[in-house]
């Protein structure tokens, strides 16, 4: 049985689904998946909490599954984050470097990152991520790590990732109700760019998008770091949605459908294949063409890649995404999105699945998998710090007020 302090745990709280993976860090920095849980997701909508008991259900049945296949009890979770709260914008930080050498210290970088991310927040909204891009030493750019370099001048170019201060709060009550110590709460498509992306895309400038339930997460990278985040409010619910109106069918009977004979490409079905669908209300099920259910599937896929292009090129990144385009989450992997997505966008564009894990490989890799098994590899970099503590009923009070406090120093 592996030792607490050697198990990561990696909690994806999606629209749709609850999935907990449970990981052992090896002596050589790497990750074996011992355990995998998954539950089904009511108390969520586009990404946000809306019911907590509810939501606090489902993740205990996805973390008992995944308990029980691992042997171990879990206590502390790495949690991903998402929603259209979540936004991102870039800052730059400038210091003049302090030791008298003018060599650059640990100090000096955290002045520069802590310079960069002093930007004006209204009070309801807080910092998740400060994400360092690039380092400027004396003006020579494109430094990605400036310690032990002799400079007078030091900047910094990052991505501050901000969310609603309730949203974040909510997901801590959540997991805390549950019984878990919330270690670190992560950008869900900053986890997934961990295990779906190659260094040479990231290098190159690659866009990662995250089909989930409730939204579409797009993460443009370049140089190696992320320069652009967004969250669209379209996923894979919509679909279903337009399957169930379509077809005259009830919403589970269209999740069904979808995930076992949905399509993007009607060139890829044969004619004469036929499908079955449940009746509403207790009617008899009906016999469809599935390039009827191509027909209904395609114009809400094309919606959601004509958005990702639309916001791709408004952010400037049109051009320079030489890397292509990953897309994963549960409804890429329906057959025909990557082929859609490339004729929609001009992009070379790959389905992204998990990677850079042992163990129980075979059964993680799917793209459904991708935000928690990225969440395991965030937590094995960042598994000695502990951002969020239990969040008792009067915290949330504390940290708005703090933050007017803030405010209000800002201004007089």
């Amino acid at each position: 049985m592996p030792r607490e302090s050697d198990v990561i745990v990696g909690l994806d709280i999606g629209t749709t689904k609850i999935c907990a993976i449970i990981a052992e860090l090896l002596d050589d920095g790497g990750l074996d998946i011992i355990g995998i849980g998954t539950s089904p997701s009511k108390g969520l909508r586009k990404g946000v909490v809306i019911n907590i008991d509810v939501t606090v259900d489902s993740i205990k049945r996805a973390l008992e599954e995944a308990e029980l296949m691992a042997g171990v009890d879990v206590h502390s979770v790495f949690v991903g984050i998402a929603g259209g709260h979540i936004k991102g914008i870039n800052s730059r930080g400038v210091i003049a470097v302090s030791s008298k050498s003018r060599e650059i210290t640990q100090k000096d970088v955290d002045r520069v990152i802590d310079a960069a991310k002093a930007v004006a927040l209204p009070v309801d909204r807080e910092v998740i991520h400060v994400l360092p891009q690039e380092f400027i030493v004396d003006g020579q750019g494109g430094i990605k790590e400036p310690l032990g370099m002799t400079g007078v001048r030091l900047e910094s170019e990052v991505h501050i990732v901000t969310g609603a201060v309730t949203s974040a709060q909510n997901i801590i009550k959540c997991c805390n109700r549950a019984g878990l110590e919330v270690q670190d709460i992560v950008l869900q498509q900053l986890a997934s760019s961990l295990s779906t992306l190659t260094p040479d895309e990231k290098d190159l400038g690659a866009v990662l998008v995250d089909i989930g339930g409730g939204t579409s997460d797009i993460a443009v990278f370049e140089e190696g770091s992320i320069w652009h985040t967004a969250v669209l409010a379209v996923g894979g619910d919509h679909l279903t949605n337009d399957i169930a109106i379509g077809l005259r069918t009830p919403i589970h009977e269209a999740e069904e459908v979808k995930k076992k004979h949905g399509c993007a490409l009607a060139s890829m079905i044969e004619r004469e294949e036929h499908i079955d669908v449940g009746g509403v209300g207790g009617r008899r099920p009906r016999t469809i063409s599935r390039h009827m259910l191509c027909e209904i599937i395609r114009p809400r896929l094309e919606e959601i890649f004509s958005l990702v292009d639309r916001e791709i090129r408004r952010a400037g990144f049109g051009e320079t995404v030489v890397g292509g385009m990953v897309v994963t989450g549960g409804s890429s992997i329906m057959p025909g999105v990557p082929e859609l997505a490339e004729e929609i966008t001009k992009l070379p564009v790959r389905r992204g699945i998990p990677t850079g894990v042992a163990g129980l490989v075979d059964v993680v890799a799917s793209p459904i998998y991708a935000t928690a098994v990225g969440l395991v590899q965030y937590g094995s970099q960042n598994r000695h710090q502990r951002k969020f503590r239990r969040v008792t009923e009067g915290a949330l009070f504390s940290r708005v007020t703090e933050r007017m406090r803030e405010w209000f120093g800002e201004f007089f």
